[in-house]
Parts: structure tokens; sequence; C-alpha cells
């Protein structure tokens, strides 16, 4: 790696010095020469190919007009020299290695132009056109043909260093989607367990010295609760590490909708009275509109813990169909409104999150006030989306 750095920094004064150093003893070896004129235009015909790679049309230019020159004053020195057709062959090549857009069409001009001149001085038989066609044409072509192969590598280079750049992207973006996704699981386990605990704590406070049992039951639902939402975030913590153990089976049970009947009744020890009926066969769910229907049901009661009240009275609604689930959460307690539009006191992300979780799955879900009062959540999750659907 170290020798090719240092070829494309030096190569070129390397190879003109050499050049230029050959021609010179060449000529100091030539007996009819004239020194004082052959050896300044031989040189200057080799240094001249420093400029073979930013103009390379009048390199080979110059280099024909300073060899003609030495040929003057050293008849025949090009007939038998070695550094001439070498100074000649660097700088044909680099005509069709450098040379690119309209330089290239003038390089052409320049080639066959050059090959004419062969032909013409050498009464142009068979022989000679064949020899002029491959000094001339032979480098300027593995020229062209080099130049070619450079630019198809920098092409394939440009689309996969794009490649890289979109893929790097494309992660970028999967690990923030995956990172407010856990973060809005985070947000629903600790939500949820902190509203039953702090309702079932209240409650039981009422009843120490009165009701040791209640107390006790009490106990047991927060300590229930919260032994659930801590497997839920050590689940969620192991995937944001990605340790080994996330993968082996140690973690609980993903969260869906055979483990509602659970959650319904984790709330109904809260106080929450909760109705819960399923309809329809729940077939083959996707997995991401079953963790999403869960979610769904666990922030909406979450919700009517927090705003309707322990007095208030829950239902769930499941409906399952041969392509779709509709979930429908309604509560009987009061909805305030606040500037003409439906709310709840400190929602926070509840309603946010809700609306979230059906959009990634690309369904539909309204949430209001329920005809007789209360609050309604209803959510449509198809099991595929219609690439049509604005969900």
């Amino acid at each position: 790696m170290d020798l090719v750095r240092a070829w494309g920094r030096y190569g070129d004064r390397a190879l003109v010095t050499a050049l230029a150093v050959m021609y010179a003893v060449e000529l100091l070896r030539w007996d009819d020469v004239r020194l004082a004129l052959a050896i300044p235009f031989g040189v200057a015909a080799c240094f001249l190919l420093l400029l073979r790679r930013q103009l390379p049309v009048v390199t080979v230019l110059l280099v024909l007009i300073a060899v003609q020159l030495v040929d003057r004053a050293a008849p025949g020195f090009a007939d038998e020299a070695i550094s001439f057709p070498l100074v000649m062959l660097v700088a044909i090549y680099s005509l069709g290695r450098w040379a690119t857009g309209l330089q290239a069409w003038l390089g052409l001009g320049v080639v066959i132009a050059c090959i004419a001149a062969f032909v013409v001085d050498d009464a142009g038989d068979a022989s000679d056109v064949a020899f002029a066609v491959a000094f001339v044409g032979t480098p300027w072509g593995v020229g062209v043909a080099m130049r070619f192969r450079r630019e198809r590598e920098n092409h394939l280079q440009a689309e996969a260093e794009l490649l890289r750049s979109d893929q790097e992207d494309s992660a970028r973006r999967a690990v923030a989607a995956e990172r407010a996704r856990i973060a809005r699981e985070l947000h629903d386990v600790v939500s949820h367990a902190i509203s039953v605990t702090v309702l079932q704590a209240r409650g039981g406070r009422r009843l120490v010295g009165v009701d040791d049992a209640a107390v006790r039951r009490s106990l047991d639902a927060i300590e229930h609760t919260n032994t659930a939402a801590l497997g839920d975030m050590r689940r969620l913590l192991a995937v944001l590490r990605e340790t080994e153990e996330a993968t082996e089976g140690a973690l609980t049970p993903q969260p869906s909708l055979s483990r509602l009947e659970d959650l319904v009744e984790q709330v109904r020890s809260s106080g929450l009275r909760v109705d819960l009926e399923v309809s329809g066969e729940p077939g083959t769910v996707p997995p991401g509109v079953d963790l999403s229907a869960y979610r769904i049901v666990q922030e909406a009661l979450t919700n009517v813990l927090k705003h309707a009240g322990s007095k208030a009275r829950a239902r769930v609604q499941v409906t399952y169909r041969p392509h779709d689930v509709d979930v429908a959460i309604s509560d009987d307690g009061r909805s305030p409104v606040n500037g003409g539009e439906v709310a709840r006191p400190g929602d926070g992300h509840g309603l946010i999150n809700i609306r979230e979780r059906v959009a990634v799955v690309g369904g539909t879900v309204r949430a209001g006030p329920g005809p007789d009062g209360g609050f309604v959540v209803r959510a449509h999750l198809p099991y595929s989306v219609d690439p049509g659907s604005t969900g």
C-alpha cells in the first residue's frame, strides 16, 4: 500500500526523469548530432509528459514537435534510439487514458493523423500501415480501455457508496422506529402498572385494620401487577441491549389478545368493573396486529382507571373476522369537553399512543364521548394493509 501511494505521488516524476536521462545518454552517444539543440529538445519532450494528465492533447502535440526537432538536430536518431519510441508510447497512451469529452475526440483525430503521417513518410506499403496502426493505435487503445475501466470502477464505487449510505440511513431509521416502539411499550407497561398499584394502595390503606383479607388481596394485586410489568420491562430492555439472553427463550411471552383475560383480571382487581366480550374465531392474527390490539385495550383501560374513577364500569369488546379485528373499549364515566373537543384531563400520551399503534398496522380509530355518556375508543385493525389506504 505504501508503494502504491508513493508511485501515485512520485511515479510521473520518476518516469519522466528516467526517460530524460535515457534520452540524453543516447544523444551523447550519437555520432551525427548537434547537442546544443538535440539534448534540450529531447529533455523537454520527456518533461512535457508531466502535463499528460491535465492536458493530454496538448502534451502529445508538443512532444511530437519536440521529437521532430530532435530528429533534425540528430538525423536518424528516431529510427535507432530506444528512448524515442518509449516517449511516444507514453504520450500516446496518456492521450487515450486521460483525454475525456471533447479532448477524447481531438485525441482520436491526432491518432489518425499520426498513423497517416507514418504511412506517408514510409511510402505507404501494407507492412508500414500495419506498423503504424500497431505503434500508434495499440497504446492509444490500451489507454482508452484503462480509462473506461477506471470510469466504470468509479461509477460502481459511487453506487456502492450510495447504497452503503442508504443502508446506514435505513438502519438509523429502523433503530429510531424501534426505540420509539419500545418507548411506547415501556410507557404502556409502566403507566398501567402504576395506575393499578396506586388504586390498590389507596383501597388497601382505607381497609387497614378494617378488613385484613381485603388488604391482602390489594397487596397481592399490587405484587402481581408489578411482577408482570417488571417482566415486560426486562423483555423490552433486553431488546435494547441486544444481549444473547434475549434470544435464548428466557423472555416472557409477548403480550397478545390471548392474554386479554389476565389484563382484565388485573384491572378488575383494582376495583373497576370490566366486562369482556369476544366474538368470532381468532384464527391466525398477525403478531403486530395482535400486540397492537392488546396494547390499545391496555391503554384505554388505563385511561379509564385514571379518569373515570373506580366507580365506573368498563366494557371491552373484541370482534374477530377473517381479515381484521375490531376492539372497542367504553365506560360510563363522564368525559368533559375542552374547547369543543372531547378530552379527558391529563390524557398525556394515551390517545396519541393508541392512534400511533393503529396507524402502524394501517387501521382506523375513533375516540370520543359515548351516546349515553362516558368515553368510547373503537379501533379497526386489518390483517393486511391496502396500498391505496391512507389509514
